[in-house]
């Protein structure tokens, strides 16, 4: 055969980096960043390299798997989509659409099939108990950008290549490369900031690997990043540095919020942040006099307490200093295949249903995911017998990760589409699995949305798949054909309305994900241009991409509110303000009770949440999920460096590895996120060799963003002691029973 040359995106995380892939004789013989790619410019990090272990994986499944009592049985494609089809159908019938729970994994917006037909399956059981990993993330963002701009998606990004000023809360982008900011060498983008006099300035409880190449690090307590926020925002309106420009004649409320933010000076911040009165000040100033400054916040700023009036406040900042839509600040992407604008767009809604047993929220349709354990354990109408989980672990990845375990154990039925038997889905009674990355085609519809330069990128499938797969968009196509004839969901429906929603079911279940990423181009803004005509034979033709140019000015005519002026405040946030004043007032942020430690997470280059870690080239060398702690709060407990040590919170414990680390700040832990892979009854041999300590296994369910439920899953309050070893065994013993049970 020779050796073949494909290029591609790396779909792994949310940097889409390019690659050239070189084959020979079937087998892939190296992967390096692609120089000619305009996004990633020939960056590339460990993670896209592992790509070839995640193709060759023997533990990845290839066909359908039945579980029946402890053994899994291999068994043919319409065999099994005709029984999942059958019992969910009769589950629905029986108890309602709400009886059948949804939750969707952070790979869903990693792999397009499953982005444009997950719903040609979904659709037809009409439940409102969706759930998905956005809500231990990145709802806060979602929900300020839907309450100011109308739109879920109209998130803004630093633009980073014409930047002179970021400062930058909770966020660890030499890590991530980016989050909801797709920003691939990001290294060499600094580099290139810094060296035209722009500088970065880094909030974080932690000296992260960001913070090494900072201009700037300020240490802050956890949880306590609201009070920064609104002291900054107070300095700009006290000092009369507000300068919005063009952005007042389309804002309305900024007279509002100076006046709401007034109480919240740079003294009340101070004392629950430990951050000097003196420095709030100067970062407010140096922000305001900045020429093109970008304020940018990311998970620990999103996943505590107040989460939502953290991103609030920074949309605040951004508007009040000029800084939104502007070169250099924070600016609106714009992606050739354009979910915002085109056809089919979600804006998102808020509160039109809540949850069953505590009333919380919706967002988009969904539901916190801190709340699906307890729809599934608690009896009475609505309650959630059965689930179906796509490309996901929330068992992991959710707080209280013990408490789901009991939840899923007490199923009727659960269904996963997913590669691996995980912590999770060794509880489904069906896993169907669908191609690997490399055998099908993809085009990033989600992060071209955040991406801090304008571009496309289609990639072909480099390997054939095997004989009989079915990608997953097939799957759902399937699964939707085979509903849709048990449910008939039209029934009772007047014969226009039933038409209707069949046409647009048949055109569903018959367009391919390449017909409508076609349509999308030819439609978006770069298909009707002469100079750009894209098209999907266009992007075929440009291996490397097409370079749609940097990041335009976009606002009014970007913005989808009805009236297309931004809402700087509505109730809700009214009332957060007032909430979060008695929060200050009665000295509610504080240090935990003596003897308790805030803990917060962490993230690592060869690591992305619970799926990376049955690959060896990432696992290998150092182990890298030790809880991290400060010397003098070892030395305080009577603990050293390299002991085991057990952390402990409200809902559980773990044993764990502790490594001394003057990196974090005096009263802080930090262990990632994404381990614990000794649950029994996993297929994944490389994680179990490795299994660290889940993090969700001690945070708390009831902890969450007051307005959007978002899980705090950064500043719980826990106790560290030394392990007892005869502790450990009877860990190890408990965990054998309840694989037993499973």
């Amino acid at each position: 055969m020779g050796e073949q040359i494909h290029y591609r995106a790396c779909n792994l995380c949310e940097a889409i980096c390019g690659l050239e892939i070189r084959v020979r004789d079937g087998r892939i013989v190296s992967i390096r960043g692609d120089a000619h790619d305009p996004l990633s410019r020939g960056h590339i990090c460990p993670k896209a390299v592992a790509l070839q272990d995640l193709h060759e994986d023997p533990d990845r499944l290839r066909r359908p798997q039945k579980r029946i009592g402890e053994r899994w049985v291999e068994l043919g494609w319409d065999e099994a989509l005709d029984e999942v089809a059958e019992r969910l159908a009769a589950i629905r019938l029986a108890h309602g659409g709400n009886a059948i729970g949804v939750y969707m994994g952070n790979p869903s917006v990693h792999n397009w099939g499953i982005m444009t037909h997950s719903g040609a399956f979904l659709g037809p059981l009409k439940t409102r108990s969706r759930f998905s990993a956005t809500s231990v993330d990145q709802l806060p963002h979602q929900l300020v950008s839907y309450w100011l701009y109308g739109h879920q998606l109209l998130l803004p990004v630093p633009d980073i290549d014409r930047s002179r000023h970021i400062l930058m809360l909770g966020a660890n982008p030499m890590a991530s490369n980016g989050s909801l900011w797709t920003v691939p060498d990001f290294r060499n983008r600094l580099r290139e900031m810094q060296a035209r006099g722009g500088k970065l300035v880094l909030i974080d409880p932690r000296r992260t690997e960001t913070a090494e190449v900072a201009d700037e690090h300020h240490y802050i307590r956890p949880g306590a990043d609201a009070a920064l926020l609104l002291a900054l925002l107070q300095v700009l309106f006290a000092e009369n540095l507000v300068r919005p420009g063009r952005l007042a004649d389309f804002s309305d409320g900024l007279d509002e919020v100076g006046r709401l933010v007034a109480p919240f000076t740079p003294e009340r911040a101070s004392a629950v942040t430990g951050i000097a009165v003196a420095e709030i000040r100067r970062l407010a100033r140096e922000l305001a006099a900045a020429d093109g400054a970008a304020v940018y916040g990311r998970m620990g700023v999103s996943t505590q307490a107040h989460g939502t009036l953290c991103q609030w406040a920074i949309a605040m900042l951004n508007l009040v200093t000029g800084n939104l839509d502007r070169e250099g600040g924070m600016m609106f992407p714009q992606p050739a295949m354009d979910l915002i604008k085109g056809p089919g767009s979600k804006p998102g809604h808020y509160a039109a249903w809540r949850s069953r047993v505590r009333g919380l929220p919706e967002f988009g349709g969904e539901l916190p995911v801190a709340a699906l354990a307890e729809e599934i354990l608690t009896p009475g109408p609505g309650q959630i017998r059965a689930l179906v989980t796509i490309a996901g672990n929330p068992v992991l990845s959710t707080p209280n990760g013990r408490q789901l375990e009991r939840a899923l154990g007490a199923l009727d039925f659960m269904v996963a589409v997913d590669c691996y038997r995980n912590e999770t889905m060794r509880f489904a009674d069906f896993i169907l699995p669908p191609t690997g990355a490399l055998e099908h085609d993809h085009y990033d519809l989600i992060f071209h949305h955040f991406a801090t330069r304008n571009s496309a990128r289609y990639n072909a499938p480099l390997f054939a798949p095997p004989e009989g797969a079915l990608h997953d968009w097939q799957i759902f196509v399937a699964l939707g054909r085979r509903l849709r004839a048990r449910l008939r969901p039209d029934a009772g429906q007047p014969l226009l309305r039933r038409l209707s929603a069949r046409l647009k079911d048949e055109l569903m279940l018959r367009l391919s994900p390449q017909r409508l990423l076609d349509h999308g181009l030819k439609r978006g803004p770069y298909g009707r241009r002469a100079a750009e005509r894209l098209s999907l034979r266009a992007l075929r033709a440009a291996p490397h991409g097409r370079d749609l140019g940097p990041l335009r000015a976009a606002l009014p005519r970007r913005l989808c509110t009805a009236d297309r002026r931004i809402a700087a405040l509505n109730d809700a946030l009214r009332e957060e303000l007032a909430r979060y004043d008695t929060v200050l007032a009665e000295q509610q942020v504080r240090a935990p009770r003596a003897g308790e430690l805030w803990l917060i997470g962490r993230r690592h280059v060869r690591s992305n949440n619970s799926w990376m870690h049955n690959a060896q080239r990432l696992v290998k060398g150092k182990p890298r999920h030790q809880l991290f702690m400060h010397p003098d709060d070892l030395a305080e407990r009577g603990l050293h460096d390299g002991q085991r040590v057990r952390v402990s919170s409200r809902v559980g414990a773990v044993d764990v590895e502790v490594q001394a680390s003057d990196a974090i700040m005096r009263g802080v832990v930090s262990l990632p996120h994404g381990w614990g892979h000794a649950r029994p009854g996993v297929q994944q041999r490389i994680a179990s060799r490795h299994p660290g300590a889940s993090a969700n296994d001690l945070t708390d369910e009831r902890c969450l963003d007051a307005l959007s439920g978002n899980a705090a899953l950064n500043g719980l309050s826990v106790r560290v002691v030394a392990a007892e070893p005869s502790r450990m065994v009877n860990i190890r013993t408990a965990v054998n029973e309840e694989g037993a049970r499973a």
